[in-house]
């Protein structure tokens, strides 16, 4: 690219490493009983009436206390900081999925706008194992029990509430895009500069209206002194099935090879185990998320199940118009999710 500058070296809490992250606690927000029975208050009502999960705004879920307590903290540490926090404490285990859900979704409606996670317009996201073939293009990982590998969602913040943890493995694993954005910088700013450029992402068959099956935008982004990653390597990978996308050289698949390993590299990631009521929240444009493969119970009722929101908040970071491929439109607040013709959004119960 002539003429192109890298964006200096990024300093601040997004730039952290893994082993000193892990030896540290302020990322964990114990929830208090007072922050607990607040949520209970506002969950039982609603569930006992069968209220639409879907519907759910903050108004309807009221958090006097926890609500501006919470959006202080995903404010100043998720979106400002080091990029994620995990709530802890839910009393999952005594609520049934419907109340865990209308809380889960009920806290979420306080953080941002929850956006559809596939083409069935589900704005409430069940991850679990569903037996499907991990090599069928049309099918995403997290559908599966494989591992995930490092990559980002179409959203601001991605929130995973863990309901039933697997018998081994299923591990959540975290590392800085930013980190690896520096430690290419200092080592193959070549390699580096590659991936400020466009690269075909396959959309996995979730194709919008009048789109190409894949969207172009580089892995990393420089925009309003914001620097913003987007990444999933096995739909780049995938993308080459489509003849006029464009070719990955040997130049490219250095540099993605790279980005890979930097993110593999013991140095900079980190792994934590999710407990039942954890709720792990995570900003997508600092930071790669991953998940290892898992062994599940035998029994249907034990499996592995979490509960997934993506979230446009209206607080968020600026954007560079060439994300409206992906996010639909770049507008803090209303931007991110899949929509596709005839998409209705939904929070159904159960896996579908």
């Amino acid at each position: 690219m002539s003429g192109f500058e890298l964006p200096p070296e990024q300093t601040g809490a997004a730039a952290w490493y893994g082993p000193d992250m892990v030896k540290r606690d302020e990322w964990l927000m114990p929830l208090s009983p007072a922050d607990v029975a607040e949520i209970e208050a506002a969950t039982l009502p609603l569930a006992a009436r069968e209220a639409d999960i879907a519907a759910i705004g903050a108004e309807a879920f009221p958090l006097p206390t926890l609500g501006p307590r919470l959006r202080e903290r995903v404010a100043r540490d998720v979106l400002g900081g080091r990029g994620f926090l995990m709530l802890r404490g839910l009393p999952v285990e005594r609520w049934s999925v419907r109340q865990s859900a209308t809380a889960y979704y009920g806290i979420g409606a306080h953080l941002g706008s929850a956006r559809s996670q596939n083409g069935k317009g589900h704005v409430l996201g069940h991850v679990k194992d569903l037996g499907l073939d991990v090599h069928d293009p049309n099918v995403r990982i997290y559908q599966t029990n494989e591992r995930q590998t490092y990559h980002t969602d179409s959203c601001d913040i991605v929130g995973l509430l863990c309901l039933k943890t697997a018998q081994s493995g299923g591990l959540s694993a975290l590392v800085s895009s930013t980190t690896i954005f520096n430690e290419m910088r200092r080592r193959r700013p070549d390699l580096l500069a590659l991936l400020f450029q466009p690269l075909a992402t396959d959309r996995r068959g979730e194709v919008p209206d009048g789109m190409k099956p894949y969207f172009e935008i580089p892995v990393f982004n420089w925009h309003n002194g914001h620097l913003s990653a987007i990444y999933q390597r096995q739909y780049i990978d995938s993308a080459q099935r489509f003849a006029d996308a464009p070719r990955l050289d040997a130049a490219r698949i250095e540099a993605l090879d790279m980005f890979d390993r930097l993110a593999e590299d013991p140095a900079l990631n980190m792994f934590m185990e999710f407990r039942p009521g954890d709720i792990q929240l995570v900003h997508n444009h600092t930071l790669l998320h991953d998940r290892t493969g898992f062994v599940d119970w035998p029994e249907p009722e034990r499996r592995r199940h979490l509960l997934r929101l993506w979230l446009a908040a209206p607080n968020a970071r600026p954007l560079p118009p060439v994300y409206a491929q992906r996010y639909g439109s770049i507008v803090p607040g209303d931007r991110g999710g899949v929509i596709v013709r005839g998409t209705r959004l939904q929070a159904p119960l159960e896996a579908v």
